[in-house]
Order: structure tokens, then sequence, then C-alpha cells
């Protein structure tokens, strides 16, 4: 006669636990939601802080940097380098017409401002 098992109702892969899924996570996102939204709330720039808005944020913020990330990267492919360098950085945001606005005033760590 074979054993019975003790947890006869449960079969191994039907049984789910209630595990907790960060914000993140859930929005599919590589920068952290939890510390946008404390990075707002630090900053106070609004009285009410909406619970979408830091999730919000944080993909804008994903956004920038792989569009960043992207266009220098083709800068330093064009150069025939296989390294992203703060130079190549610069290049990409002035090099376009959308980020070079949204970045115009902005300094590049050991870079010095492309002259227009």
């Amino acid at each position: 006669m074979p054993k019975e098992n003790s947890r006869r109702g449960s079969s191994r892969g039907h049984q789910r636990r209630n595990r907790s899924c960060s914000r993140t996570t859930r929005a599919e996102l590589s920068f952290s939601v939890s510390h946008t939204e404390r990075l707002l709330r630090e900053g106070r720039y609004a009285q009410r802080l909406s619970s979408t808005a830091p999730v919000f944020m944080a993909a804008i913020i994903q956004y920038l940097a792989a569009k960043v990330l992207e266009l220098a990267g083709n800068e330093a492919h064009n150069s025939g380098r296989r390294l992203i360098t703060p130079e190549f950085v610069d290049l990409a945001v002035h090099n376009s017409a959308l980020l070079g606005g949204f970045f115009g005033t902005t300094t590049i760590s050991q870079v010095v401002p492309a002259r227009q």
C-alpha cells in the first residue's frame, strides 16, 4: 500500500503564494518607482502627489536615459570606438534637436559645452 501524502489536497505547481510585488516590477521598469516617489515628496514640488505620478516619472527618466545612451552608442560606433565616453554623450545630446533643447544648459562632466 503506497504511503499517503500529508498534503493531500494540494499538488506541486498549483500552490501559489501571495508574494508582494514592487511597483517597479509591476511597471516593468529599471528605475525605482519608490526612489522617484521619495525624491518627489522631499522636493515639495506639489502639496499632493498621485499614486501614478512616480511611476510615470520613473518611466520618463528611463526612456530619456535609454535614448541618450542609444545615441551616444551610435556616436561611439561611428567614431570606431567601443566605449561610450562623456564626449560621446555630449555629442549625442547636442546633435539631437529634441535632446539639445531639453539639455541645452546642462554641463556634462569632463566636457566643455559645445559652442553653437
